[in-house]
């Protein structure tokens, strides 16, 4: 192939696309014209096969009746008690003698069951093909007894095709010969031929007309296709919001366009999660590196200010010292923060076991009294309620929660409570507050990473606005949800679904 001339392989290109085109058009106009034309060739040959069949037979029963209608005497058979040499009675072979019966497309032949034989019309008409002696036996014995011998397509001596027919003229127990008539097959052939012929013309004509309409028939059925390529070929990143109409009128095309239609939205909500995650992967990075900064830059003026002098100031030096530690452990604390997320978000799946959450929490009353204080602590627990789960996660998501609650509420009027109950194979945990509650604008993005509802708030409590991220992750990755409930002045309530486990499982 390669060493072909370029005219040649185009021209074999051409004919690979002629013979195997590749548009849908071409491919459904070309096979739907092969099915069509082995139709019309199976038709052919039944047809042929049906009007041999038919013709034959009609013409056969036609011989059978005109000799069974004539006299014995037109044959010029005479009795067996004739004193003639011939045994049929007759002169045979010349047509002369007594017979007054010639039919021009017709062969006669007398034979009895002994294998006599008599070409009645000799030389003067068809000549009458001659079976064998065993087969003519045969044929008397069953017209004797009045049973239909089926008629035979043999050749004659002259190498002439026949139809040909056997018949007992007159009655049989008068030991009359029986006869044989036949008949060229060429013209029945010719006639069959001959309508062959005019259905083949008629076909051509159809498949003419037929791929005529059919074109125009086709390119109108694949409208909504092409509708849908040209729009297709307009869509791109910038205007992945469009949508194909669904319905056209043609339910594979409207399946398609369903498809295609969910294959948009997918990329579009792709597309929309990446600019998010790009978004707040820059905010992210922009958040944690003031978070770093402000305690960095502190630490940085202590040891600046103990330079300068201060370290001899026996005063002055435990208050460098004092707030550079508080300093550390804030960036200690951040850090450990973003390595717990960044470890949630690689490895989701935490090593859990069965736990009675009720018991978990009771555990934790004492340390939550004291973190508390003056404000007053209600549990709430039904008894027996199992999750699978890691009762340290756990712990450090009550913790974040009652601590974000403590720091909400009032030192000697708030009022906290932590309620646990099962539900729709659930179970639900809520921590409730009576603090200053989130104002609506803030609830959609109390869990994201470093966000805040008031910077001046969370300064003076130290936080870097990691812990609700932290604790959302964490429920996630033990397949519940997290939701939140707030009103300005009234408090705010977390409630966290997670899979209920049964005991007895």
């Amino acid at each position: 192939m390669n060493s072909l001339p370029k005219k040649n392989k185009l021209r074999l290109r051409r004919l690979h696309q002629w013979i195997w085109p590749r548009s849908l058009r071409s491919q459904l106009l070309s096979r739907s014209l092969f099915v069509l034309a082995g139709l019309l060739l199976l038709i052919g040959i039944l047809q042929f096969w049906i009007m041999e069949s038919f013709l034959y037979r009609n013409q056969a029963k036609t011989m059978e009746e005109q000799l069974m209608s004539m006299p014995p005497v037109w044959l010029g058979i005479q009795s067996r008690n004739g004193s003639s040499n011939n045994p049929f009675g007759g002169q045979a072979g010349n047509g002369s003698g007594n017979r007054v019966l010639f039919i021009p497309d017709r062969s006669l032949a007398l034979f009895d069951n002994q294998g006599t034989f008599e070409d009645v019309f000799g030389e003067d008409g068809l000549k009458a093909p001659q079976l064998s002696t065993a087969e003519y036996q045969d044929i008397t014995d069953e017209l004797k007894e009045q049973k239909h011998i089926p008629y035979r397509i043999v050749t004659d001596s002259q190498g002439n095709e026949q139809l040909i027919v056997f018949a007992s003229p007159g009655p049989r127990n008068r030991g009359l010969p029986m006869v044989q008539m036949g008949t060229a097959t060429k013209p029945l052939r010719d006639l069959i031929i001959k309508q062959l012929l005019i259905f083949l013309m008629l076909s051509l004509l159809a498949m003419v007309a037929g791929l005529i309409l059919y074109t125009k028939v086709l390119r109108r059925t694949l409208v909504p296709l092409s509708n849908m390529v040209n729009k297709v070929q307009q869509i791109d990143a910038g205007s992945l919001a469009e949508r194909l109409p669904v319905v056209q009128g043609q339910e594979e095309v409207d399946q398609l366009a369903v498809s295609f239609n969910g294959m948009l939205e997918r990329l579009e909500n792709s597309f929309e999660a990446e600019r998010e995650s790009k978004e707040q992967m820059q905010r992210f990075l922009s958040d944690a590196s003031h978070e770093l900064r402000t305690p960095l830059t502190s630490i940085h003026g202590f040891i600046e200010v103990l330079q300068r002098g201060a370290a001899t100031n026996q005063d002055q030096l435990y208050k460098a010292l004092d707030s550079m530690h508080g300093e550390s452990v804030r960036i200690n604390k951040l850090v450990e923060d973003l390595l717990l997320l960044t470890k949630l978000d690689q490895t989701p799946k935490q090593e859990r076991e069965v736990i009675q959450l009720d018991s978990l929490l009771l555990e934790m009353q004492p340390q939550l009294a004291m973190m508390a204080q003056q404000r007053s602590v209600h549990l709430d627990l039904t008894a027996e309620v199992y999750v699978l789960a890691d009762p340290y996660k756990l712990k450090q998501v009550v913790l974040n929660l009652f601590h974000n609650a403590v720091q909400h509420t009032d030192p000697e009027h708030g009022a906290i409570s932590i309620t646990l109950y099962a539900t729709y194979h659930k179970a639900e945990l809520s921590v409730k507050d009576n603090g200053t509650g989130i104002e609506p604008e803030h609830l959609p993005h109390i869990f994201e990473r470093f966000y805040r509802t008031s910077s001046s708030r969370s300064r003076k409590q130290g936080g870097a606005g990691l812990g609700l991220a932290i604790t959302r992750s964490i429920v996630e990755s033990h397949g519940g949800n997290i939701t939140v409930q707030s009103q300005v002045g009234l408090g705010t309530e977390f409630m966290i679904l997670m899979p209920l486990y049964k005991a007895d499982v």
